[in-house]
C-alpha cells in the first residue's frame, strides 16, 4: 500500500473521531495528516511528511487554542445564555460580607455571587441571573439588558 493513502485513512479516521468529540484539535491533526498525504503523493521522503503533517497540526491547534481564549474571554461570566435572566429566589447568605448567597433555582439550591457591591438584598427576594462562572451564579436585583 502506497504511503499517501495511509496518510488519508489516517486523516479519515482522526476526521472522524472528531466528529464524536468535537474539539477542532482532532481536526487539525487531521488536516495535518491530509497535509502529509499530499507530500507523500508528491514523493517526498518520510521525514518531510511528518514534518509538514506535525506543521500543519500544530499550527492548527495553536490557532484553535488562540481562538478559544479569545472567545472565552469576550464572554466572561455569560457562558451560559440559557439561564441569563432567569429569576431566582434568594434562600440566605453564606458570607454576606463577601456577598455569596444560596437561591432556590429549578428546584435546588446553588451558590451565587451578587454583583451589585455593597447590595445585600433580604431572603425571599428575587433576584436574576445575569452570568455564570463556573458552578456559582452572578445574580442581580434586576433582569439583564438584551
Amino acid at each position: 500500500m502506497d504511503l499517501w493513502l495511509i496518510w488519508i485513512i489516517v486523516a479519515f479516521v482522526l476526521v472522524t473521531a472528531e466528529l464524536a468529540t468535537g474539539t477542532f484539535y482532532l481536526l487539525m491533526l487531521g488536516l495535518g495528516a491530509f497535509a502529509a498525504a499530499l507530500v507523500a503523493w508528491l514523493d517526498a521522503n518520510m521525514v518531510v511528511q511528518a514534518l509538514v503533517g506535525a506543521g500543519v497540526a500544530l499550527a492548527g491547534a495553536w490557532f484553535i487554542h488562540h481562538w478559544h481564549a479569545a472567545n472565552r474571554k469576550a464572554d466572561a461570566g455569560h457562558a451560559n445564555l440559557l439561564d441569563r435572566g432567569q429569576p431566582v429566589v434568594l434562600e440566605g447568605w453564606a458570607n454576606k460580607d463577601a456577598g455569596i448567597a444560596r437561591v432556590k433555582y429549578r428546584g435546588a439550591s446553588w451558590d451565587a455571587r451578587v454583583a451589585e457591591p455593597g447590595s445585600q438584598p433580604a431572603a425571599g427576594s428575587t433576584l436574576y441571573i445575569e452570568g455564570q462562572e463556573g458552578t456559582l451564579l452572578v445574580v442581580a436585583a434586576a433582569p439583564p439588558r438584551p
